[in-house]
C-alpha cells in the first residue's frame, strides 16, 4: 500500500514537470489579443477567419521550421504577425528578428500596429515599454524577459548581420532590393543557423512573376491552397478570378461559378462557403516547410465583396499599371510583362497634331525632364490631364558645355516660357527634374537647381532597384536638397503603358530619333548570387536620352498637387498659371 502511495506521488511529480499543452497560435490570438480602434474598424477581441487560423497554427507548430505566405491585401496578415510577436513575448520568449524593406516601414509597423495592439491587450500591456530602466531599449529594439525584438530594414546588410535570432519574420520580401552582399533574405536566414529549433516566416505580396522571392519559396514548400466546398455538388475548389463572373454592365452582381458543376454562389453565400473551407497541401511530400497561397476573393471584409472587386477590375483593366496593382494586391499573383523591347516605329506612328505651341485642351499642367550630357542639355516637356493621360509635348536640345554660364542661362530662359492654352490663359512649367548623376557635372546642376527650388527645379539622381519614384535624399548637401528617383519602377510603368495602352500620347513635333531613344532600353533578367533580377539595359547601337528625360518628367509629376478645377477656371479667366511656391522654414535656436 505504501508503495502504491509512493508511485502515485512520483506520477504526480512527473506530470507536474511536464509543461501544459500549448495553445495553438490561433486560439491564443482570439483569447488574448485586442485590437484598438486606431488599428481596426472592429476593435476588441479578434475572431479569426478560417484561412487565418491555418496560417497562424503553422507559425506556432514546432514541427514546421519554415512558413511561406503568398498573399494579397485585405486578408488580415498583419494581425497574425502582431499576434505571433505577442505569443513569443508572453509564452515562448526568444530572440525575434523582424525584417521589413525600409526604415519607414519598420517605424510604421511598430508605432501603428505593435504598440497600440500590445497596449490594448492586457497580457501584453507594458511588455515592450521603453521605460523599463534598460537604456538599450529603443523604438526598433526592445528587450523583454527571456528574449528580444529587433525590427530592422533589409536594405542595410549590417542590420542583418548584427543579430543572431531564433525567430525570423520577413514581411514584404518582394519589395526588398538586392544588397551589395547578396539577397537580404539569405543574409537574415544565416543569423538563425545556430538555433536547431529556429522558425522562419516569409510573407509577401508578389510583384513580378519571374523574379518573385515569395513565389520561388512557395514552390519549394508543401504548396497549400485554401479550398471551399460548392454548396451544390460538394466539390472543393480554390476561389480564382477566372471563376468570378457578372452580367454585362452589372459588376455589383458578381458571383462565383463552381468549376465542377457550374453552380452559382453570390456574395451573400461566400461567408458560409469560406467558413467551411480548408487548407490542402498540393505537395505533401515536402516536410517542415508550410506554404500558403491566399487572395482577397476569400476575404469576408466588406471592401473585398466580389462586386467591389469586379468594379475595381473594370476600373483598372485598360491601364496596365492599375491592372498590375489589381493582380498583385487583389489576386495575390505575380505580374508577367509582355515583350522585352518597344517598337519605336509603332510608337512614332501614334503621333498626333499637338505641340507646345498648340496645347491639347486636356493639358492642365506641364513638367520637364532634363538630361545633362557633356556637350548639351536635352529637355522633354510632358503635359498632364486630370485623367492621368500624359502628353509628350516636345523636345529641345540646348548645345553647350555644362560648365559654361551661357548653357544654363539658355535653360533658365526655356524653363520660364509660358504656353498659350486653348482656354485662353497661359501655362507655365510646374516642375523640372535635372539629372545630377554624372559626377563631373553634379556641382553645375546643384548650382543651377538649388537657388530655383521655389520654382520646383530639382536636382535628382537616378537609382536602380525597387525604390519610390521620387523622394528627398537624407544626404545633407550644402545649399539645397537632392532628390532620389527610382528609375526602374518608372521605366516599368512606362513600358507597360506604352506597350498596352494609349495613355501616353505623342506630339507630331517629335523627331524619329526621339522615338528611337525612347525605345533605347529593354528589360532583361540577370542573375546575381543566384537570384533573378529585372534590369533595364541599353540596346546596342541606341541612345536613350529621350527615355531618361521622360522618366525624370514622370518622377517630378509626383510632387505636384494640382487643383484641376481651379487651374481650368484660372485659364478660362486668362490667369497665367505658376508653380506653387515652396514655403521656407525658419530654424530657431530657441526651439533647439
Amino acid at each position: 500500500m505504501v508503495s502504491d502511495v509512493l508511485e502515485a506521488v512520483r506520477l504526480r511529480a512527473r506530470r507536474a514537470m511536464v509543461p501544459p499543452p500549448r495553445l495553438a497560435l490561433s486560439e491564443w490570438i482570439e483569447r488574448e489579443i485586442r485590437l484598438p480602434s486606431d488599428v481596426s474598424a472592429l476593435p476588441g477581441s479578434i475572431r479569426l477567419y478560417p484561412f487565418q487560423r491555418g496560417m497562424a497554427d503553422a507559425m506556432s507548430d514546432p514541427s514546421i521550421q519554415r512558413v511561406t505566405v503568398v498573399k494579397s491585401a485585405r486578408i488580415g496578415y498583419t494581425t497574425l504577425l502582431v499576434g505571433l510577436l505577442g505569443s513569443h513575448i508572453a509564452n515562448e520568449p526568444a530572440p525575434v528578428l523582424f525584417v521589413l524593406p525600409t526604415e519607414d516601414d519598420c517605424r510604421n509597423f511598430v508605432v501603428s500596429n505593435v504598440e497600440p495592439t500590445f497596449e490594448a491587450s492586457p497580457c501584453l500591456a507594458g511588455s515592450l515599454s521603453k521605460d523599463q530602466g534598460d537604456n538599450r531599449n529603443t523604438l526598433l529594439s526592445r528587450r523583454f524577459p527571456g528574449g528580444s525584438l529587433k525590427v530592422v530594414a533589409a536594405k542595410a546588410p549590417r542590420n542583418l548581420r548584427a543579430h543572431n535570432t531564433r525567430i525570423l519574420i520577413i514581411d514584404e520580401a518582394d519589395a526588398m532590393a538586392m544588397t551589395p552582399e547578396g539577397p537580404p533574405i539569405l543574409i537574415a536566414e544565416r543569423r538563425t543557423m545556430q538555433f536547431p529549433d529556429r522558425k522562419i516566416v516569409v510573407g509577401s505580396t508578389p510583384i513580378y512573376e519571374e523574379t518573385s522571392q515569395v513565389l520561388s519559396a512557395y514552390e519549394r514548400s508543401d504548396k497549400r491552397i485554401f479550398e471551399v466546398p460548392c454548396p451544390e455538388c460538394g466539390d472543393h475548389h480554390e476561389i480564382r478570378w477566372r471563376d468570378i463572373h457578372w452580367p454585362e454592365g452589372k459588376p455589383e452582381e458578381a458571383h462565383w461559378a463552381c468549376p465542377s458543376c457550374g453552380g452559382i454562389v453570390d456574395d451573400r453565400g461566400k461567408h458560409t462557403m469560406v467558413a467551411k473551407g480548408r487548407w490542402r497541401a498540393t505537395a505533401p511530400s515536402v516536410k517542415r516547410h508550410a506554404g500558403f497561397r491566399i487572395n482577397a476573393l476569400v476575404s469576408p471584409m466588406e471592401n473585398a465583396a466580389w462586386g467591389v472587386l469586379a468594379q475595381e477590375f473594370l476600373d483598372a483593366k485598360d491601364d496596365p499599371t492599375l491592372l498590375q496593382t489589381f493582380v498583385n494586391l487583389v489576386l495575390g499573383e505575380g505580374w508577367r510583362e509582355e515583350g522585352g523591347e518597344l517598337d519605336d516605329a509603332e510608337l512614332a506612328s501614334r503621333a498626333e497634331p499637338f505641340s507646345l505651341d498648340d496645347l491639347p485642351p486636356d493639358v492642365l499642367a506641364i513638367t520637364a525632364g532634363v538630361d545633362v550630357q557633356r556637350d548639351r542639355l536635352e529637355v522633354t516637356f510632358v503635359g498632364w490631364g486630370r485623367d492621368g493621360v500624359a502628353y509628350v509635348l516636345g523636345h529641345m536640345v540646348i548645345w553647350g558645355l555644362p560648365d559654361a554660364d551661357a548653357t544654363w542661362t539658355e535653360l533658365d530662359s526655356v524653363l520660364k516660357m509660358r504656353f498659350a492654352h486653348p482656354f485662353g490663359g497661359k501655362l507655365a512649367i510646374d516642375a523640372v527634374a535635372l539629372d545630377s548623376g554624372d559626377g563631373e557635372t553634379m556641382e553645375d546642376v546643384y548650382a543651377f537647381c538649388f537657388p530655383r527650388a521655389s520654382r520646383k527645379v530639382l536636382a535628382i539622381k537616378g537609382v536602380e532597384g525597387n525604390r519610390p519614384w521620387i523622394e528627398k535624399s537624407k544626404q545633407k548637401i550644402r545649399g539645397g536638397a537632392l532628390w532620389i528617383v527610382g528609375v526602374d519602377g518608372i521605366k516599368s510603368h512606362l513600358t507597360a503603358r506604352l506597350s498596352r495602352s494609349n495613355s501616353i500620347r505623342f506630339s507630331h513635333s517629335l523627331p524619329p530619333v526621339w522615338f528611337e531613344q525612347l525605345a533605347g532600353e529593354r528589360v532583361v533578367l540577370k542573375y546575381t548570387r543566384g537570384r533573378a533580377r529585372r534590369r533595364f539595359e541599353e540596346i546596342p547601337g541606341r541612345r536613350h536620352e529621350a527615355l531618361d528625360c521622360v522618366v525624370y518628367a514622370f518622377a517630378v509629376r509626383q510632387i505636384l498637387n494640382v487643383n484641376w478645377d481651379q487651374r481650368a477656371d484660372d485659364l478660362r479667366r486668362g490667369v497665367e498659371s505658376s508653380a506653387p511656391k515652396v514655403a521656407g522654414v525658419i530654424k530657431s535656436n530657441w526651439l533647439r
